[in-house]
Order: C-alpha cells, then sequence, then structure tokens
C-alpha cells in the first residue's frame, strides 16, 4: 500500500465513511459544536483558563489545509506543498482530511462569542499545513522526510503525523532524528485496522504513537495496537471542519492523534522549558486507562498508558523526567546533525548504537587495560597479607571497626539520618488539584 493510500486508511473517512455535511446556517453551527463531545470529556472550558496553545506552532503533514475556513481563518500558515506543483499548502479545496485535523488542533469557532462551528483543544496555536499527497490520492515525493525536515526547520515544536504505512527507509528515520535532536515532539496514528502490525511512523522510535477511543473511554474497535504504543484519544463520531464552510463527521486514530498534539501544543505553551520528552511524560503520568488507573508505570500494548487527560497534564505536580521520558529514543543518530544539538550517548531513556561503546576506545585497548589493573590488584593485596603475617593487625571489632558497638563514625543502626523521603512521582502530590472525574 503506498504512503498516501495508507494515510487515507489511517483516517476515519474510509472506514467509517466521513459524513460531510453542508454549509451551516447558524443553528447548524451550533449543533456541530453540541456534538464536540470530547470537549465536554476534556473539559475545555477550565483547560482554556491553563493554556490556549499561545506560541506554539503545530505542522500537520497531511493533504493541506483550508485556512480560509471561519473556524481557522487566521490561525493557518502559509505552509508548503511537496506535492506536484508546488506552492503554499493552506489553500486546500479537494481533500478535507488535513483541514479536520488543523481545526480538531487549533479551531476557534466562528459568530457571537465563538460559539458555533469547531472549537479546537489549542485555539491559539498556529497551523503549518504541509501537504504530501494529491487530490488524486497518488504519492508526490520521497515519503515524508522532505515535509518533517521542512517543518522543524520552520519551527514546529509539535508534528502531527495522521497517517502510516508500512516500512519507512533510512531518509525518515534520519528525518525523525533530525527533528528529535531539534526536540520537536512528533505524534502518529497507530491506524485503524485493528490488528497488532506496526504502521509508521507511529511504530519508528521516538515517536508518541496514538490509538483512539470511544466516548465511554474504550479501546475503539478498529484502533490498531501494540508495545509502541502511547496514548489514546477521542477518536469516534468526530466532528470537525472540511472545505470550504462545511464540517465532517469521521471515526478513527488520525482524529485522536490531533487531539494529542494539541494537548501537547498545552503543554508546551504553558511550560516552554520541557522537552519534548518531557511533555510527553506529562501527557503519560495523568492518562486514565479504560479501567480507571492512573500513573501506570508500563505501558500496555491495547491502550498505552491510558487516556489524555490534558486539564491534569497542565495542572498536576509531575516532575520533569529525563529528556526522552516515555518515547523511545532514536536507535541511529543522524549524522547530518551530528554536533548540532544531538542527544548524548547513555542519557536516561536512549539507545546506544548496537556495537558502539560510547567512549571511542576500541574494544581491545579496553581489554589491555583492564587485565593491567587486576594484575596491579593483585600484586597489592599479596604485599598487603605479607605485611599483617609480619606487623600483626587489628583484632576483629577493636576500635574503629564495624563490630564495635560503641566505636566507629558510622550512624548508629536504625537511627534516623536527616534526610526526608522524597515525593513518590507517580503517586499524588500536594498541589495537586482535587480528584477529577475520569472523562476530566
Amino acid at each position: 500500500m503506498s504512503f498516501t493510500r495508507t494515510l487515507r486508511a489511517v483516517s476515519g473517512a474510509v472506514l467509517a465513511g466521513a459524513l460531510v455535511i453542508g454549509t451551516a446556517p447558524a443553528a447548524s453551527a451550533d449543533y456541530i459544536r453540541d456534538g464536540q463531545w470530547s470537549l465536554g470529556a476534556f473539559g475545555a472550558d477550565k483547560i482554556r483558563q491553563q493554556s490556549t496553545g499561545k506560541n506554539v506552532t503545530v505542522a500537520v503533514i497531511d493533504s493541506g489545509v483550508n485556512g480560509n475556513h471561519p473556524d481557522l481563518k487566521g490561525n493557518v500558515l502559509p505552509g508548503k506543498s511537496f506535492a506536484p506543483g508546488g506552492g503554499t499548502a493552506d489553500h486546500e479545496d479537494s481533500d478535507d482530511h488535513g483541514t479536520a485535523m488543523a481545526a480538531l488542533i487549533a479551531g476557534h469557532g466562528h459568530g457571537p462569542s465563538q460559539a458555533d462551528g469547531i472549537m479546537g483543544l489549542a485555539p491559539d496555536a498556529k497551523i503549518l499545513p504541509v501537504k504530501t499527497q494529491t487530490s488524486e490520492d497518488t504519492l508526490s515525493g520521497q515519503g515524508f522526510a522532505a515535509p518533517l525536515r521542512y517543518a522543524v526547520d520552520q519551527g514546529a515544536k509539535v508534528v502531527n503525523m495522521s497517517f502510516g504505512q508500512g516500512q519507512i527507509g533510512d531518509d525518515e528515520k534520519s528525518a525523525i532524528n533530525y527533528a528529535l535532536q531539534k526536540d520537536v515532539l512528533l505524534v502518529a496514528g497507530t491506524g485503524n485496522d485493528g490488528e497488532s502490525t506496526p504502521q509508521y511512523p507511529a511504530a519508528a522510535p521516538g515517536v508518541l504513537a496514538v490509538g483512539a477511543v470511544t466516548k465511554n473511554n474504550q479501546v475503539w474497535e478498529n484502533s490498531n495496537y501494540g508495545p509502541h504504543t502511547r496514548l489514546l484519544a477521542p477518536g469516534e463520531g468526530i466532528y470537525s471542519a472540511g472545505l470550504g464552510a462545511k464540517y465532517r463527521q469521521a471515526d478513527g486514530t488520525s482524529d485522536a492523534t490531533a487531539y494529542v498534539s494539541a494537548a501537547a501544543a498545552l503543554v508546551r505553551s504553558k511550560f516552554p522549558d520541557l522537552t519534548a520528552g518531557q511533555v510527553a511524560n506529562r501527557l503519560t503520568k495523568t492518562a486514565i486507562t479504560p479501567d480507571g488507573k492512573s500513573g501506570i508505570s508500563t505501558p500496555s500494548p491495547k491502550y498505552g498508558y491510558g487516556t489524555i487527560r490534558p486539564y491534569r497534564a497542565l495542572t498536576e505536580n509531575i516532575p520533569a523526567g529525563s529528556k526522552y521520558g516515555p518515547l523511545k529514543a532514536p536507535e541511529v543518530q543522524d549524522p547530518a546533525s551530528a554536533g548540532h544539538g544531538g542527544a548524548a550517548a547513555g542519557e536516561a531513556g536512549e539507545q546506544k548504537a548496537s556495537g558502539s561503546s560510547g567512549i571511542g576506545v576500541p574494544p581491545i585497548v579496553i581489554i589491555g587495560l583492564v587485565l593491567v589493573v587486576i594484575v596491579v590488584l593483585l600484586v597489592v593485596v599479596i604485599v598487603v597479607v605479607r605485611r599483617k603475617k609480619n606487623n600483626g593487625g587489628p583484632p576483629s571489632g577493636g576500635p574503629g571497626g564495624y563490630g564495635d558497638p560503641g566505636g566507629g563514625v558510622g550512624y548508629p543502626p536504625h537511627q534516623p539520618g536527616p534526610y526526608q523521603q522524597q515525593p513518590n512521582p507517580y503517586g499524588s502530590y500536594p498541589s495537586a488539584p482535587p480528584a477529577q472525574p475520569p472523562g476530566q
């Protein structure tokens, strides 16, 4: 299956048959907003008091975006089209998938008090559209490597990739590594086949893989899964923007991916000093599993760490954690980015390249040095033993020995020291808000 056809398959449009809703008068627009059940589940009104995604750019690598939609106008940058003909990517008029993703992230509604139409989870974020396919649903270039590098170089801090393919090449792997080294959070959908076959880029190291849940927080039946799955988000009956002034309704992990990208934008806006992995850490630590658990230490292949709860991710006291957080670090460093902010080998959560010692010294030299050290230690032990036999040593349990109950310089057994117990990073915090309903 080609890259772009898989992209369409990951969208809810093909599997579930996206319902396109015509140009809407005010009453119909109100119906659209009322149909956004995920906003109520997330507690969007409270979320906007904490963050709106301001000063964060989210790249949407997709089919282009209709930047003139009334719910998106002003929030869409020109971007770039990698499809034949080139140009910008902000005037899409033949494929609504990218527009739908953009609206779930940064839609601001329209009408009095912006009460009509689609409201995104991060309405003040900016969308950088990057078009990778034509209206004929044909492959437009060399995969997603060039589009991803473009998005990173244009300053995107989050990249939404609601598409999938069976495998990726070295160029794509290199582009993913490049994004990670530039501290960009990559979010991708697991796919809509209801199976464990990995789809890329979601299954690639360093990418935050997202599945879908239903309105009752159960895993959507067609959501792909596997050990790479990290988070879930709403993906059933999702209303969003379409072409012209129209709207659409669909199911799929594409929509869920957009919601996670939006949540990441919210966190990056409020906590700009956190790394991409630390942003993911906040999202995973505050997620809730289908059976009501939060803060689990090991992700499930079916649902990862659970469904995102953006309000808690913005308000709970979560230790920053390691650079990569719950993300699997890249296996191979991008040679083109070496020496330019790349990850240091051996850092928490990172994997070294196979066969590398990490210190640039040939293994035979290291073995030789170890043997020399062992020989020297043996000589020292022999000399000390002979001197003790000649001169005698202190009796066992004498002054200064560990067996002397009244002597020595250590703490007495079980005596409390001056240190306090550190807080459990997986538990509750004194500064955390009161417990929220599971959907919040």
